[in-house]
């Protein structure tokens, strides 16, 4: 024969199970670092929240109503005044935000202020 049959040349053998898993466990490690970890903390905070809430609170039902807490019925349930004299009893899972609890934001200073007063940047590079 002239022509010779052709063999695949041996390589340095299969790659070890964990190689092959390595991608998939990275893939999940992202997952949990940049979705699940941040979804778990929001539900947290919210559960907190919503079981911290108590009477005279304002609040923000996930249906987008105002109202004002005037009576805590039980672990489940709250008593709202939505309008003046119009009180609806609310399922506590509802309730999206308290608006009594925010923090009030503080005054936003210039960018080119740095805290330093009424001089801005050039006024502090010129002297003036």
């Amino acid at each position: 024969m002239l022509i010779s049959p052709a063999y695949a040349q041996a390589t340095g053998g299969e790659p070890s199970f964990l190689v092959s898993l390595l991608p998939l466990i990275l893939i999940f490690v992202v997952f949990w670092f940049l979705l699940i970890r941040p979804q778990q903390k929001r539900m947290r905070e919210h559960r907190d929240m919503v079981a911290a809430t108590k009477k005279g609170d304002e609040i923000v039902t996930s249906g987008g109503i105002f109202g004002k807490v005037t009576r805590v019925v039980d672990d489940n349930a709250l008593e709202v005044e939505i309008a003046q004299g119009v009180k609806v009893k609310l399922v506590r899972g509802t309730v999206s935000e308290n608006v009594t609890q925010q923090s009030t934001p503080k005054a936003p200073t210039p960018a080119n202020d740095g805290g330093k007063g009424g001089k801005g940047l050039m006024g502090r590079l010129t002297g003036r």
